[in-house]
């Protein structure tokens, strides 16, 4: 086992997976849900969600994120990035909710799910990644 380099950390983020985002409160434990996300090497994370969510309230109180992503499937390996939130788009512009919704779901589900965000308002938070932890079974150490 070993940790990936800063290239294949930053290839292995930026394919599809489901991420868990973590998140502080000030009471009680962390918030931690399955999530959609957006990366490209050398970028920061995004994440896209409604304004009356919790994951929106604790993710603007806490002002940073972690994000954990992982291959299930033998040789194991996972991504962890966590940084601050150094950007927030209020109104996301519907081409970048239908970019993250087509990169998660092909076809008639794609379509399916975005008709059901009709007239929503959908906010993006991005995170500069600041703090990785990586680990990658296949890499012998």
């Amino acid at each position: 086992m070993a940790v990936m380099s800063e290239s294949k950390r930053e290839e292995f983020l930026a394919g599809v997976h489901v991420g868990v985002i973590s998140i502080a409160r000030r009471e009680g434990p962390p918030l931690a849900v399955p999530v959609w996300y957006g990366y490209e090497p050398g970028g920061d994370v995004l994440v896209q969600t409604a304004p009356e969510s919790l994951k929106f309230r604790l993710i603007d109180a806490a002002r940073e994120f972690t994000l954990v992503v992982q291959d299930e499937n033998p040789p194991y390996r996972y991504v962890s990035v966590s940084g601050p939130v150094v950007s927030v788009d209020d109104e996301t512009p519907w081409a970048e909710v239908e970019e993250l919704a087509r990169r998660y779901l092909a076809g008639e589900a794609a379509d399916d799910f975005l008709k059901s965000l009709e007239g929503a308002k959908i906010t993006t938070f991005r995170m500069r990644p600041n703090r990785w932890y990586s680990t990658d079974y296949s890499i012998s150490g």
